[in-house]
């Protein structure tokens, strides 16, 4: 008899089970699931503990041990972001976005350069602050040289929001979560399933030039978009448009706006060599990677701490004897920020970590296996589960939980249910874990569903519903592509 028809479901079985599905509708109604997560993290403590106090701790010990799993990246992405806040105050993102201006001369070579820029600087910056830098500089520019603002943020959005930061192989945010989940290594995921990743958002790029190419170049008014100001920003009055501090602090304007305050000497000189060391240095980053073979937490520990140094150079060059008030403000920003976007993946984290390995270290030693790799396993006994089936399985849902807006809080989930259908039909984990983190950040990250569109609408003064409406055709594309490149590498 297969190891799989000796698994016996248990009351902790069938809560779980509630709270994840529980966890979903809640996702679909969008609104935020972290209380649901508590509620479920203290009933199934107290359940598999058979004590109150045990259902509190476990709220605690779940959360402590998802924090713990998550710190490299929280600390990662609070870092590189202190380097782009620096990169701002002193004008270098300016001078390292002007030369591409010079060769936007037609609509479509304005809109694969627009692409692929965001894609570099959100590879290194995260889509969020790349947003603001590249919009604030290259918008204007995009808009002279023929190209539609809807054509623009189509751009923006998909080689950032969604090829960049689901594949995210410099910081490595979303495979690291996955990958905590999946009981694997980030290096895994972005090794096994690059090929993937790579179908997904090449095809996706492709299908959205394709089918826009024609309307790339509506005439605009170029004054109308290359100003926004506070009051002329997309929906301002609903508290729902509200847009991240990144990109206030960086409206779009001119090239030569007059408004701009004139900076000091010292300032426009480290702007300039700031502007030559941060590619230069991040080059060298690459290449030692490469030489050195580095991956994982190798990799992610020479990006973070080349932006940290390259960050307090900046404030020592651009503010002398300020640096060090500056240099406590850039990380104080930076970790405030990444808190922010963390804060509730911790909470979801937490949860869905008991349907994995991370149970015996939140619950004790008793409990062995994780809670959905018992379902699957029960699951795989019961109906004809094959990779296939858990590949639509994971797809599906990633995109499912996407729907919350968030593109992260579905990735615990995605990623402990690689595991469990890759022990239950031998598939790739990997592989598994990558659909499902394809599916919730193209879907969640901000490409399709509208409320997660607000940054970058905003900063093209487009409508994020018309946005997503663009955008749906070549990601459903890309997503089909993505599936069939999994199943192919799972023959």
């Amino acid at each position: 008899m297969p190891a799989s028809a000796a698994v016996v479901l248990t009351p902790l079985h069938i809560l779980y089970l509630i709270g994840v599905l529980t966890v979903l509708a809640v996702m679909v109604l969008r609104r935020d699931t972290p209380i649901v997560c508590v509620l479920f993290l203290f009933l199934i403590g107290a359940v598999g503990l058979r004590s109150f106090v045990g259902g509190i701790q476990t709220v605690f010990c779940a959360s402590l041990y998802a924090a713990r799993e998550f710190m490299e990246i929280i600390a990662t992405i609070a870092l590189v972001t202190a380097l782009s806040k620096c990169m701002g105050e002193l004008g270098s993102d300016r001078l390292l976005m002007e030369p591409m201006s010079k060769i936007m001369k037609t609509p479509a070579r304005t809109w694969w350069l627009l692409g692929i820029t965001m894609f570099l600087f959100s590879l290194f910056l995260w889509p969020s602050p790349s947003v603001a830098l590249v919009g604030a500089i290259m918008i204007p520019f995009a808009i002279r040289a023929g190209l539609s603002p809807l054509a623009a943020a189509m751009a923006m959005n998909l080689f950032g929001h969604g090829f960049a930061l689901s594949y995210d192989v410099v910081i490595q945010g979303a495979p690291a979560i996955s990958a905590a989940a999946a009981g694997i290594s980030a290096a895994d995921i972005l090794s096994q399933a690059g090929p993937v990743f790579l179908t997904m958002g090449i095809v996706t790029v492709l299908a959205a030039f394709i089918l826009n190419r024609s309307s790339m170049s509506e005439p605009v008014r170029i004054a109308e978009h290359a100003r926004i100001s506070g009051k002329d920003r997309f929906d301002e009055s609903n508290p729902a448009a509200t847009q991240d501090d990144s990109i206030k602090e960086h409206p779009i304007s001119g090239p030569n706006d007059a408004d701009e305050p004139a900076q000091a000497p010292e300032s426009r000189r480290a702007a300039r060599i700031m502007a030559v060391c941060i590619p230069a240095a991040f080059l060298l980053d690459i290449i030692s990677m490469l030489a050195l073979d580095l991956n994982g937490t190798d990799a992610t520990s020479v990006v973070s701490g080349t932006a940290v140094l390259l960050m307090c150079l900046g404030a020592v060059l651009g503010f002398g004897k300020q640096s060090p008030e500056k240099v406590t403000q850039y990380l104080t920003d930076g970790f405030l920020f990444a808190i922010r976007i963390f804060a509730p993946v911790i909470v979801i984290g937490a949860f869905f970590f008991l349907g994995g390995s991370g149970i015996s270290q939140i619950l004790g030693r008793d409990f062995g296996n994780g809670i959905l790799n018992d379902w699957a396993l029960w699951l795989a006994a019961k109906t004809p589960l094959n990779p296939y089936i858990a590949a639509a399985f994971q797809l599906f849902i990633g995109c499912l939980t996407g729907l919350d807006g968030s593109g992260f809080s579905g990735l615990p989930l995605t990623g402990a249910l690689a595991q469990t259908f890759g022990a239950a039909t031998q598939a790739s984990v990997p592989i598994l874990a990558a659909l499902g983190q394809i599916g919730a950040i193209f879907v969640g990250g901000g490409t399709i569903v509208p409320w997660g569109l607000i940054p970058v609408a905003a900063i093209c003064n487009v409508n994020p519903v018309e946005l997503a409406r663009k955008n749906l055709a070549p990601v459903l594309t890309g997503l089909f592509a993505a599936f069939l490149a999994a199943c192919f590498m799972l023959l």
